[in-house]
């Protein structure tokens, strides 16, 4: 049933977009020949002329179109009629081109105003984010650290947390012997082996027997994440390089060690690799009793995991008066769909890969995710914003699209 919702609710911003050519041509004395919801692909479930339109449902109701008598070229109407489209001013065209775009702004805007009447409130896509319980193993470095559970995580490494997500981001980007890793930590760790080990010359394999004392307590530098990346608009990408399968095998035989023995297969600086790759802190402030509270280190496992169960608490904005739905109501539609414009700049400069694209299908399965967990105002907010990114993609200077007819019109 919420898949069928979503796809109603997509429906619905098609028709109100074609409805915005339609109305918006017969207003200026454009003839319209044809007025479709879907596209003309498969059976045409129904047909029907009302005076001189003809209305159709198509079988592939993701989608639509209004045709005039210029896409017909068995139209009986003169080629120097007026009514055509091709035959009106220019700045009429443009009118009708923009109409469909200009709806589907006004529906998104109608749409968050009155889940914010409804409702009272609007999501600020912000929580609060809690320490539910804690799980690890009872060796883990989360239970050093002095945090305890109903923690309000408030700050890791200097990043302010707004969302289980953010948590989860840099715990993930935290994990302890991933194969990767920083070159200047390792320049600094060949230091430290060079000065341990002044008799060794660095660039010559360890003969077999020749023992080689190892610097203790390494740890790596922590990561600060990008705000963008915290808030899902970007992918995390590091400058670390990949150990090679050598490196990690040394990594392994000699993690946790004091010495290491040579075999005459590696030098100090494939030791200097191999020891570089360790543990990643996360600095964390929590609030407890109303309080900052900075705990110890913590360090993630091997999979990314600190061996908490995170809650939270969704921070909403109220709108209990009009003008609260108003201007919260405008705040909201205005910032996510500055976030879909972002989005499409990260895809377009390859930030973000473009398998991350959906189509319409998977639009529909997401939505319906949403209304299913969310709620039926989780769904409307979910259309308003998608009815803005229709708007949005539909004016793009793309041939085709609105905006491509827009471009051409204005040169």
């Amino acid at each position: 049933m919420s898949i069928v919702i979503m796809i109603v609710l997509l429906g619905f911003l098609i028709l109100v977009h074609e409805m915005g050519h339609f109305f918006a041509a017969k207003a200026l004395g454009i003839k319209v020949s044809k007025f479709a919801l879907g596209f003309p692909i498969g059976p045409t479930l129904w047909r029907k002329k009302i005076g001189d339109v003809e209305y159709l449902i198509h079988a592939c109701i993701l989608g639509g179109y209004v045709a005039f008598p210029d896409d017909d070229k068995d139209s009986p109407l003169p080629m120097d009629s007026p009514e055509r489209f091709a035959n009106n001013p220019i700045w009429k065209r443009m009118i009708v081109i923009s109409a469909g775009v200009l709806t589907n702004l006004v529906v998104a805007f109608l749409l968050v105003f009155l889940t914010a009447g409804i409702w009272g409130q609007l999501p600020s896509g912000q929580a609060d984010v809690f320490v539910g319980k804690i799980v690890a193993d009872k060796d883990a470095s989360v239970w050093k650290s002095g945090m305890q559970e109903k923690d309000k995580i408030l700050t890791i490494n200097g990043s302010e947390i707004k969302s289980n997500y953010a948590l989860t981001v840099y715990a993930k980007n935290s994990a302890q012997y991933d194969g990767k890793v920083d070159e200047n930590t390792v320049a600094e760790n060949l230091s430290k082996l060079e000065n341990l080990n002044p008799n060794i010359d660095s660039s010559s394999p360890i003969a077999s027997g020749v023992v080689v004392k190892l610097p203790q307590n390494l740890r790596e530098k922590a990561i600060l994440i990008d705000e963008d990346v915290l808030k899902g608009l970007a992918f995390y990408q590091d400058n670390q390089r990949n150990l090679t399968d050598s490196q990690i095998r040394l990594r392994n035989r000699i993690k946790g060690k004091q010495v290491y023995i040579g075999d005459g297969t590696a030098n100090l600086s494939e030791v200097a690799y191999a020891i570089s790759d360790n543990y990643r802190p996360l600095y964390i402030t929590v609030e407890r009793n109303g309080k900052p509270v900075k705990l110890d280190v913590i360090h993630p496992d091997k999979d990314g995991l600190i061996g908490i169960m995170p809650e939270s608490i969704a921070i909403t904005i109220p709108t209990k008066n009009f003008k609260d739905i108003i201007e919260n109501g405008s705040s909201y539609l205005y910032k996510q769909t500055m976030v879909q414009i972002y989005g499409l700049y990260q895809l377009l400069t390859g930030k973000i890969p473009t398998k991350e694209m959906h189509g319409i299908v998977a639009v529909a399965k997401i939505g319906a995710d949403v209304i299913e967990n969310g709620g039926m105002s989780s769904g409307l907010l979910l259309t308003a914003i998608i009815s803005a990114w229709l708007a949005i993609l539909n004016f793009l200077p793309i041939p085709a699209l609105d905006g491509g007819h827009f471009m051409f019109l204005i040169i």
